[in-house]
């Protein structure tokens, strides 16, 4: 069983980043599919080697994919808080997240939204109440403030296309 659970955790982990708690739950799930009649400690035992072994050949490592989540995150157009909720799903502890989001810039990725969506400046049909509402509350459920949602609103494109650029405002 341990050999299975370590080749389990390798391939796993060879096809795309972990976090601790995805390979445990994974190997749990998967050794109650494969085992018939295995028992809950054996279950656990077998996720706590697959991580340990995760661990040991430096395949897993939380930060890590706390960061990589975070700079796709905010390249996708998400927002600080909607990232940090995201990590914490995935079972990274909330320090780890906090710390990992401390640099988004909530402006840039809201733009990246608008630019995504053909909202704000991107805007290409006509503006009236029902897509402004739509274009707002789309900004809303993304996890940006008022604020921020009614300044990339407002923006021009120039506006937008600098501070994507890095040229700031």
């Amino acid at each position: 069983m341990l050999s299975w659970a370590r080749n389990s955790a390798a391939y796993r982990l060879g096809k795309r980043m972990h976090t601790e708690k995805q390979l445990a739950d994974a190997i749990a799930r998967k050794a109650r599919e494969k085992f018939e009649g295995i028992s809950d400690e054996q279950v656990a035992a077998l996720s706590a080697f697959a991580v340990a072994f995760g661990y040991d050949n430096k395949a897993l490592d939380d930060v890590a994919y706390a960061d990589v989540a975070t700079r796709s995150g905010q390249q996708s157009g998400r927002s600080r808080r909607a990232i940090s909720q995201r990590l914490v799903v995935k079972g990274i502890d909330r320090e780890t997240a906090t710390a990992a989001v401390a640099d988004v810039d909530d402006l840039k990725a809201a733009i990246i939204l608008a630019r995504k969506r053909a909202f704000g400046p991107f805007r290409k049909e006509a503006l009236d109440d029902k897509r402004k509402m739509k274009e707002l509350s789309a900004f809303a459920r993304g996890g940006f403030g008022f604020e921020i949602g009614r300044r990339v609103y407002d923006m021009t494109r120039d506006e937008a296309e600098a501070i994507l650029s890095g040229d700031t405002l």
